[in-house]
């Protein structure tokens, strides 16, 4: 699923793409994603101006004139494709089609329909179910390490496991918490509640800093992601560990190099003698 950097870069290419541009034409190929389209989703979006984009967490938004806002979420194998011709035929995985004014097309592609589009209104955007529990924006002022010294205390589940839950911090994924715990030093098994100041004065930089990288660098394409112009993002050249198994850990002298262990399911990698 894509994280925060590849929803970002997303956003980025779509705001060069759409906003200021009218919608001439929104088609709708099917009746649902994973849950249905809005009620006249294609006549409530058609001759409005999108004003603006803005990203939440892993949702992207998109603000019209009339004050409604269309949120996107991107699910496994979401893309928002631009530079499709008007006389190109559509894919069998193109759901959605936006035309805009200055000729140009946006396309909502999703193999697995594992992605979402609903319609609210932008004054009522945080409080939306899909987003009103969601927590901090790691790369907002508001994140500091207080505040995730706040948000971790009590929590004995394992740190790593504890960056994935979306209420805790928003955006971070699995390939994030991976390296973010690498560059701070914290073994990802340990209890949350357990980090002290100092190494939470660690973890916050870390996790900013890899965001940062990996926005810069168009997101981490392993599967699917894709930016909107169809290029690939290439944060994934510059992994310290995540899916490096066995490979010699690059900041340390260890002779068994990065390991690999299974947290809720997901794939964690670490080095055990840097991370403690």
């Amino acid at each position: 699923m894509p994280e925060l950097p590849e929803v970002e870069t997303v956003r980025l290419g779509l705001e060069q793409a759409m906003a200021g541009r009218l919608l001439l034409r929104v088609l709708q190929r099917r009746p649902d994603l994973r849950r249905p389209f809005p009620p006249r989703f294609e006549a409530r979006l058609t001759g409005r101006r999108i004003d603006s984009l803005s990203r939440r967490a892993k949702y992207l938004a998109l603000h019209l004139d009339d004050g409604a806002a269309v949120l996107v979420h991107l699910g496994m194998s979401g893309r928002m494709l631009v530079g499709r011709q008007s006389n190109e035929p559509f894919g069998a995985h193109d759901h959605v089609v936006f035309d805009l004014d200055d000729g140009g097309r946006v396309v909502f592609n999703d193999a697995r329909r594992f992605g979402l589009i609903d319609l609210t209104e932008t004054a009522l955007l945080s409080e939306h179910p899909l987003l009103r529990d969601i927590g901090p924006e790691p790369l907002g002022d508001a994140f500091t390490p207080t505040v995730l010294a706040g948000r971790i205390a009590g929590k004995s589940s394992a740190i790593k496991i504890v960056l994935l839950d979306q209420t805790v911090v928003a955006g971070i994924g699995n390939i994030y918490a991976s390296e973010a715990l690498y560059r701070s030093g914290i073994d990802p098994t340990r209890s949350a509640h357990s980090l002290k100041p100092r190494e939470i004065d660690k973890l916050v930089p870390a996790i900013q800093s890899v965001l940062t990288e990996a926005i810069a660098a168009g997101g981490s394409s392993l599967r699917d992601h894709r930016r909107p112009d169809g290029e690939l993002g290439y944060f994934q050249h510059g992994f310290k560990v995540y899916d490096r198994e066995g490979e010699p850990c690059p900041d340390c002298t260890c002779r068994e190099g990065i390991r690999r262990l299974v947290q809720g399911g997901r794939s964690t990698f670490y080095c055990a003698k840097k991370q403690r």
